[in-house]
């Protein structure tokens, strides 16, 4: 008896460790594991030659890399055969910022498609002359990087609108600005009355104000995804809206306006996610029927 009561903590005790084991490989897979998400929005606004294109969104990088120099986002990427790549801002991490990887990222970006980019809050953190250096440089390479601004996407004769804004932390640090929140007439006086409406903006918070604005699709990021997802609640944390955020990642629908909020590549403060893979967003854009 005495010998059976000794075996069984012993198996206990093995079968916690292999458990244990097995959380920690967990943990450090789903933090490495890139996901790509797909997502089809639709709309009575779309032109007939915008039926099927296609958007990829990547937000949060905070200086990441996934595989060598980046090569598993590069692959999934140009695997996705995207007309648009999105950038939603906080590229670079401003408590260890290091350009190099955001530069040597979107360089190769580029020659996967088109790459239109909008600050983060962490962009406005690290010092003007490091963040110009870097805008210069993706200038340089292709990118079109967006201040508060539209721009026409042609296709076949048709167009849309495409706008990007700073992030206000930016505005206010790096450009002098007030960085007050936006308001539906900021977003309006940027788009043609009669267009398709795309805005790329980091903070998804003010998805109310992008519904009075009529905004078609909306591109953002900055939660992470919560960081910590609970099943069956989301996201345990997201800056600027507290405890369990009601935008942490996914598709929000309202009205006409359609928000994808990514969970981001990258960690910042709090370097581990929890059930919260990587990730990159598909969007397909389809006329409505």
């Amino acid at each position: 008896m005495q010998t059976r009561f000794r075996v069984k903590p012993l198996l206990l005790g093995l079968l916690f460790a292999l458990l244990l084991q097995l959380f920690i490989l967990w943990i450090v897979w789903s933090n490495i594991a890139l996901q790509l998400t797909a997502y089809t929005v639709t709309s009575e606004r779309l032109p007939a030659a915008f039926d099927g294109y296609r958007i990829a969104h990547v937000s949060d990088l905070h200086n990441a890399e996934m595989g060598e120099n980046n090569a598993d986002l590069l692959a999934m990427l140009k695997e996705a055969s995207p007309d648009l790549i999105a950038i939603t801002g906080d590229i670079i991490d401003c408590d260890r910022t290091d350009t190099a990887v955001a530069i040597a990222f979107v360089q190769e970006a580029v020659k996967i498609a088109p790459c239109y980019y909008v600050t983060g809050n962490h962009e406005a953190w690290v010092g003007t002359e490091v963040y110009n250096t870097m805008e210069q440089t993706f200038t340089a390479l292709g990118v079109t990087v967006l201040h508060d601004q539209a721009i026409l996407l042609s296709l076949n004769g048709e167009t849309i609108t495409l706008a990007g804004i700073d992030d206000p932390t930016f505005t206010r640090k790096q450009k002098g600005g007030n960085g007050l929140p936006i308001t539906p007439q900021d977003l309006s006086n940027l788009y043609p009355s009669d267009s398709f409406r795309i805005l790329l903006f980091h903070r998804p918070e003010y998805f109310d104000t992008y519904v009075d604005a009529d905004i078609d699709l909306v591109l953002s990021g900055h939660v992470h995804g919560g960081q910590f997802r609970l099943p069956f609640l989301g996201g345990l944390y997201g800056p600027d809206q507290g405890i369990l955020p009601a935008y942490d990642g996914g598709l929000y629908t309202e009205g006409g306006t359609n928000m994808i909020v990514s969970r981001g590549i990258g960690n910042s403060g709090f370097p581990i996610r929890f059930n919260n893979r990587p990730n990159v967003v598909l969007i397909e854009l389809a006329c409505a029927p």
